[in-house]
């Protein structure tokens, strides 16, 4: 098993690929894997939000209160929701880079070591499975008023 120094290290990588990997020339900005593949309307949206999840699951094994995971899943729901909106949310997106968000809160939690009761099994899938979901059911939806 990994030490939590490096699941953490790890996760920070995994979060810059996903958010700032690629800078855009001429500017101080930065683009991730995840503004990328957002551009393809919801599938790619939906594999962002997935990717994401890996780091709350991470989170959830270290030990991280209920109050800390349900702060990075509101990051990344509202990521995963607002990056449905065609460019608008691109944008969005790669601005808000929810994983970098989201390994900030694991450092702040980590940084203060207070005990904090491990999430249980079902409130993790509850949350994750809020920006999972939703993406599909507004597809779904979508496509009904689509089809008139």
């Amino acid at each position: 098993m990994r030490s939590s120094d490096e699941r953490i290290d790890r996760l920070r990588r995994l979060a810059w690929l996903l958010d700032s990997s690629i800078a855009i020339p001429g500017t101080r900005f930065s683009i991730g894997l995840d503004a990328l593949v957002g551009l393809v309307p919801f599938i790619g949206d939906f594999i962002g939000v997935a990717f994401s999840a890996l780091i709350l699951l991470e989170a959830a094994r270290l030990g991280v209160g209920r109050r800390i995971l349900a702060r990075m899943a509101l990051n990344v729901a509202l990521e995963g929701l607002v990056g449905l909106v065609p460019l608008a949310g691109d944008v969005f997106d790669a601005a808000w880079k929810a994983n970098q968000r989201n390994v900030r809160l694991l450092n702040e939690w980590l940084a203060r070591p207070q005990r904090t009761e491990r999430a249980s099994g079902m409130l993790v899938f509850g949350l994750l499975a809020v920006p999972l979901v939703l993406p599909l059911l507004l597809l779904a939806l979508l496509l009904y008023v689509a089809a008139g």
